[in-house]
């Protein structure tokens, strides 16, 4: 299964080495691609734009999303995707620094597999995608394409 892809959707430069350095720190072999705003990981998703023509919804293993994106918010990306079969069943995990009941529960309303606050401690914001990336990619089981 290493060849599903492990989606980081995410625009802070540091989130994305940390995500990146832990990922890799816990043997996640899977590849992964990151998308820094939410017209890209719709184009990524969909095969519009710079990905025109690749059909990347049979790769993706879980998206990491994150809510406060350029162009398209995280909870925009999650309801296009959710309203279309090609990536309605791609597990999202919302990794995020917003503890706002609203979006907590929006996220889940549209869909959301699971809602993370991102940790304000590097070691505890590490930690935790570690265990994000061993769920979803090792021990998770994916519905049957």
């Amino acid at each position: 299964m290493d060849d599903k892809i492990v989606l980081i959707v995410e625009d802070n430069p540091d989130d994305e080495l940390l995500m990146l350095r832990s990922l890799r720190k816990s043997n996640i072999a899977n590849p992964i691609v990151v998308v820094r705003d939410g017209a890209e990981a719709l184009d990524y998703l969909f095969g519009t734009g710079n990905y025109e023509g690749q059909d990347n919804t049979k790769t993706t293993q879980v998206i990491l999303l994150d809510l406060s994106l350029p162009k398209l918010s995280g909870h925009e990306v999650l309801r296009q995707m959710r309203a279309d079969p090609r990536t309605q069943k791609i597990p999202v995990v919302i990794l995020t620094s917003s503890d706002e009941h609203n979006d907590i529960k929006e996220s889940y309303d549209l869909g959301a597999n699971a809602y993370v606050q991102k940790p304000i401690k590097f070691e505890d914001f590490a930690e935790a995608v570690k265990y994000l990336g061993l769920f979803w990619v090792v021990l998770n089981i994916p519905p049957e394409e």
